[in-house]
């Protein structure tokens, strides 16, 4: 193929790493699910007289997993010659026996990617199963296809049918042995994600099954009120205690919408806010035959020893400390609490019951890298003198309120040009399908989507991957054996060419269903290099292979540099025309006011005090990802996402 870099294949072999407690670290762990569920044909399953959407089953899983493919390709200046675009191609290829997989979608069941269809509170990954892709496993395979590159038409209808999980928290991991960096302020900032804004009452008419069930419990860990009685000089005495949750609730809570992949490490993560005094046991009504698992977090003084017992009977509640930490002492947290049902502990007593059957999981799974969007910490996992660390507290990210309003924290002013303002609210996942919505009704909706698919077809020219099984039909006859094979590498170059016609056809070819307004100069130098590079440019949505075959890495380059010109051109229009009258919305205010009520959560003010001997505490880092994909659910009214 013209343009590409066809050089010695070269084989490379070696074991997936583990942790001390014999799981595979979260990176991997999550490449592979992500691998597998874009190689899997997922389809309708029948069972027990009901049907299943979207799902796979055991076999398939163990089989895809046996043999499974995952080719990428990436694109650069050749070094001799920085004009000429080369194209490096490398398959990586995972082999395991039946039971070694099996063994491998436990820990995805495990780490709440995939569950049991029939019954989600089943937690073991058995035979003849059929399963389903939970919406925090949607969240983790939407950044692994945005990340890589990967065409997945197949899993489109997946990701409009599905719930998503809208927000996910991380929490940064040593590189050495994949565990948690376990700090002051990373426990702060999750336990502030673990209870909310605003105490979580969940409304007791609202089916568990129910997406609206979904989102309303990705507020927070859901609360109740709960009356204990004990006995005193003779006499009954009830003592009543709010903002209640039980132990394996949060358990359940902290898998579903957080890093924390394990209901182990969910327990040590809840030690640690015993530890610091932000929840306390309120009820323990085990009978003296129930077991319960204690789990003990020690901090770095012998003085500051938390734990936490995982049993379906045990209660705690929320302490004075821990809502001064989550700002509730800015809220009437009264009123809230008094609205609260009656029969919450009821509602939540049946949830519970479902969930609790099993200990906690002997396998954590770490958090997943990413581009963390909004870095509520950040340092590093080396130790830090008391003066450093001083001053990475008094350091903090620029808010989602001062990017929109051009203030830093400091009180220096920022850029507030509208350029910044639209950059920042094309990034912000929250805004965009605002911003979208309103070039749509005044008829101009074309220039977001084309920035958006220049910004995305130039993500995939650096690099594109695609997955496969040996054993799945979507299997070219080419692809076989176990070295990097040239039909990737033609694949995705020929899928490259393909998505910068289906571009130029949609919005810049003559009488284009979304035709842009650019400049007549601009756009017929486009028309001319096409005409150049091909022997006859056509008005049609696809590429006749031959003509894919007319057009090299360096070309599209260059068909990148022309449609990036035209990008810049949309954007100033959009900053100059629209930007001015969206910010005056109504419903951008109403945004903005929000982002405003509950951003910093980085703020030192709100941190409790360390204890003695934590002046050199290893620094960590907490930070969110936020769905693209579930936003987009919102906007067509698929779902009812919140903002947790």
């Amino acid at each position: 193929m013209p343009g590409q870099n066809n050089g010695p294949l070269a084989t490379t072999s070696h074991m997936m790493q583990t942790t001390k407690r014999g799981r595979p670290f979260l990176k991997d762990t999550l490449d592979l699910f992500a691998t597998l569920i874009t190689s899997l044909e997922l389809a309708t399953h029948r069972q027990f007289f009901k049907t299943y959407h979207n799902s796979f089953t055991t076999d398939q899983a163990a089989a895809n997993l046996a043999n499974l493919r995952f080719s990428q390709s990436n694109r650069g200046p050749d070094p001799r010659e920085p004009a000429r675009i080369v194209t490096t191609t490398t398959t990586t290829t995972f082999s395991m026996t039946r039971d070694m997989a099996k063994a491998m979608a436990q820990h995805f069941m495990d780490a709440r990617l995939i569950e049991n269809a029939i019954d989600p509170a089943v937690q073991i990954f058995k035979d003849r199963g059929v399963f389903y892709v939970t919406p925090k496993g949607l969240h983790v395979l939407e950044r692994f296809i945005t990340k890589n590159g990967i065409t997945a038409d197949h899993l489109t209808r997946l990701f409009t049918m599905q719930p998503i999980c809208v927000k996910l928290m991380h929490l940064e991991r040593r590189a050495e042995d994949d565990e948690i960096i376990v700090t002051t302020h990373v426990i702060t900032n999750l336990f502030r994600r673990f209870v909310g804004r605003r105490p979580n009452y969940m409304p007791p008419e609202l089916n568990p099954e129910s997406t609206v069930f979904y989102h309303e419990r990705a507020k927070g860990v859901p609360l109740m009120e709960h009356s204990e009685r004990s006995i005193q000089q003779n006499r009954n005495h009830v003592q009543h205690y709010k903002h209640c949750f039980f132990a394996v609730q949060a358990l359940e809570w902290l898998c579903d919408f957080t890093s924390v992949t394990g209901r182990d490490e969910a327990a040590e993560m809840c030690a640690h806010f015993s530890r610091l005094g932000f929840v306390e046991l309120v009820s323990d009504k085990r009978k003296h035959n129930d077991s319960a698992i204690i789990f003990n977090a020690q901090g770095q003084t012998p003085n500051s020893p938390g734990e936490f017992r995982c049993a379906n009977k045990c209660v705690y509640r929320i302490t004075d400390v821990g809502k001064r930490a989550v700002k509730w002492d800015n809220l009437d947290v009264k009123g809230v609490a008094h609205d609260s049902p009656a029969s919450s502990t009821t509602n939540l007593q049946k949830r519970t019951e479902r969930t609790s059957n099993e200990s906690p999981s002997s396998d954590g799974h770490g958090a997943g890298a990413g581009d963390g969007r909004y870095a509520s910490a950040t340092g590093a996992a080396n130790p830090l003198t008391a003066k450093a660390l001083s001053e990475a507290r008094i350091h903090r990210r620029v808010s989602m309120a001062e990017n929109l309003n051009g203030q830093a924290p400091n009180g220096r002013a920022l850029t507030q040009s509208n350029t910044d303002r639209l950059r920042y609210i094309i990034d912000e996942p929250t805004l965009r399908p605002l911003f979208r919505d309103f070039l749509k009704s005044n008829f101009c909706e074309e220039n977001l989507t084309f920035y958006l698919n220049v910004q995305d077809f130039k993500r995939k020219f650096q690099i594109t991957s695609s997955t496969q099984a040996t054993s799945s039909p979507r299997q070219s006859n080419g692809d076989a054996g176990d070295v990097p094979s040239p039909s990737a590498m033609q694949r995705h170059h020929n899928l490259l060419i393909n998505r910068a016609f289906e571009i130029y056809n949609a919005y810049l070819a003559p009488s284009s269903p979304c035709e842009l307004n650019i400049d007549h100069a601009l756009r017929n130098e486009l028309v001319d290099y096409l005409n150049n590079i091909m022997a006859g440019l056509t008005q049609k949505a696809y590429v006749e292979p031959e003509h894919a075959n007319n057009v090299n890495a360096t070309q599209l380059q260059q068909m990148i540099k022309l449609y990036e010109r035209i990008q810049n051109h949309v954007f100033r229009l959009m900053a100059t025309d629209s930007l001015p009258k969206f910010i005056r919305t109504p419903k951008f205010l109403e945004a903005r006011a929000q982002m405003e009520e509950y951003d910093g959560s980085g703020d030192e003010a709100y941190w409790p005090a360390a204890p003695p001997g934590l002046e050199e505490e290893g620094v960590g880092r907490t930070y969110m990802t936020v769905s693209q994909a579930a936003n987009d659910q919102a906007r067509l009214g698929l779902q009812h996402p919140t903002d947790p």
